[in-house]
């Protein structure tokens, strides 16, 4: 029985990292955000709360209202559709769903920021307070 558990605990593993490795939507570290944004134009796409994203937010960023996602309401992004977008959140785990939701509305390169603003703010990265 519990050999039947580990076994099903190691394919999972496998069937998740074959997943995140076949995804459209890649989850880069700061170093790549920098290196989208200045090679390519990376639109940053901050999902926090108004009152989260005034505290501290990625230079650049634009705030996209949950009210927006939940209406997959993304016109604010339809002139960037071709370019790569970032989403970020707190900690990088919230963004892959709107990352998911930007992918099916169009957009071609979505991205999610690892470890989100904390990882940014950790990497001692700056940012704009409000």
């Amino acid at each position: 029985m519990l050999s039947v558990a580990w076994l099903a605990i190691f394919l999972m593993i496998i069937i998740t990292s074959v997943k995140i490795k076949m995804s459209p939507i890649k989850t880069i570290g700061t170093q790549e955000l920098s290196f989208l944004v200045n090679r390519e134009n990376a639109v940053l796409v901050d999902i926090r709360d108004e009152k989260d994203f005034k505290a501290k937010h990625i230079i650049d960023s634009q705030r996209l209202a949950k009210e927006k996602i939940t209406q997959n309401d993304f016109s604010s992004l339809e002139n960037s559709k071709d370019k790569p977008i970032i989403v970020i959140c707190h900690a990088g785990i919230s963004a892959q769903g709107v990352a998911n939701q930007l992918l099916k509305a169009g957009f071609s390169k979505v991205n999610v920021l690892k470890g989100g603003i904390n990882g940014w703010v950790s990497a001692g990265l700056p940012v704009i307070k409000k």
